[in-house]
């Protein structure tokens, strides 16, 4: 472990709100060691966007890790040209200009159908009934996976990213994962004869053709769902529960002086996601005083680098109209979210200017429980609206 200050911390009170508790490690240690969570963890946006870059002290490649233990060596866990061999094979799939031209009108249809289905019941959980379809339905063709079903799609999500961020070692989470990536390993299995066949633009066809190994394909699709289901999903039911409970802020866009766009950097933001990023150390290095050396594991907390208060004023509150490009919700270095251009277009073109259109007198009916640290959002979000 490094030699910095030691910050305790209660890990259940640091999953329902780690935001107080990371405020104080910004403030009094903003390198800390915490031995709940066996890591030193970065707290402050200028450490965190500097030191991501030196990939050669802080490596993704974590041969031990939870990801790459249950999920398999995905390129998110490569450093150098076995990383970027694998990001080129999925640029075609997730590029902006792809996002646009090919995928936008399929989340664009996927959407509308689960919106429609709601509208005459006049009330729902947002998350399980609008963002959780509305992002797996587009995870689906982005993959290539079909043929899961939304619910598949999403538990598969939830039971991996459990599972990687499960540094408490519960049996029950690491078993559920492993029945999730088995399952994921069994619909690449049916799909695989087909996209080879048939090329499309999936993702699991796209690395096909490019010849990326089987084992990197399985990781790497795996990779995409568990991050391309869950943190679309939560940022669209809470961008929406956010601007519900502030009306001021969904009257600007109303107005034409905001946008969607705006309120999701700003919600991405203000409830990151993804909270943390970690690493491992590679070689020996100093860091403002503090030692580390080869194999100690260190987390880049980017919920903590968005409420940065040396970058955002009243980090703790929402704002629409705030500069949010100091915010690092995507990363900051090499691992930059390959899949950002899908989630923007997902979020801020289809999912909330389809659901405040057409749910009439939206409006939040029960409280909105959140939870987690490594990725947050959610649990749900009870709404009501008029129906037709």
């Amino acid at each position: 472990m490094s030699n910095a200050p030691i910050t305790n911390i209660d890990l259940a009170a640091f999953t329902a709100d780690p935001y107080p508790i990371l405020a104080e490690m910004r403030a009094r240690a903003p390198i800390t060691y915490v031995p709940q969570l066996g890591a030193t963890l970065f707290t402050r946006r200028d450490d965190i966007h500097m030191q991501e870059k030196r990939t050669g002290v802080f490596s993704s490649v974590q041969p031990d890790g939870l990801m790459t233990r249950l999920m398999g060596e995905n390129m998110m866990r490569k450093e150098g040209d076995a990383h970027q061999q694998e990001r080129r094979a999925l640029f075609a799939v997730l590029s902006p200009r792809t996002v646009q031209d090919h995928w936008k009108p399929i989340f664009q249809t996927a959407a509308t159908t689960v919106i429609n289905n709601l509208i005459p019941q006049g009330k729902c959980d947002l998350v399980r009934d609008f963002a959780m379809p509305v992002s797996a339905e587009a995870l689906k063709a982005v993959t290539g996976l079909i043929n899961m079903t939304a619910q598949e799609m999403d538990d598969s999500s939830q039971a991996m990213i459990d599972g990687c961020s499960n540094y408490a070692g519960d049996k029950k989470t690491e078993a559920r994962c492993n029945r999730a990536t088995a399952l994921i390993d069994a619909h690449i299995d049916a799909r695989l004869p087909v996209v080879t066949a048939t090329p499309d633009l999936s993702a699991l066809s796209a690395q096909r053709a490019a010849g990326i190994s089987m084992d990197s394909i399985r990781a790497n699709i795996k990779l995409i769902i568990s991050g391309g289901q869950n943190e679309p999903r939560d940022a669209i039911a809470g961008a929406i529960w956010a601007l519900l409970r502030h009306p001021q802020q969904l009257d600007k866009i109303r107005a034409g002086t905001a946008t969607y766009q705006d309120a999701f950097a700003e919600y991405a933001r203000w409830i990151s996601p993804i909270g943390m990023s970690p690493r491992l150390v590679a070689r020996a290095d100093t860091v403002q005083g503090i030692t580390f050396a080869p194999g100690d594991r260190v987390f880049f907390m980017f919920g903590s680098a968005c409420r940065d208060p040396a970058h955002f004023d009243q980090p703790d509150s929402f704002d629409i109209t705030r500069n949010t490009q100091p915010a690092i919700s995507f990363g900051a270095g090499p691992h930059f979210c390959a899949g950002a251009a899908v989630a923007r277009c997902l979020i801020t073109e289809i999912a909330l200017p389809l659901a405040f259109k057409n749910l009439k007198n939206l409006s939040i009916s029960e409280p909105a429980p959140f939870t987690g640290w490594a990725f947050r959002g959610p649990v749900s979000v009870p709404v009501t609206w008029d129906p037709e």
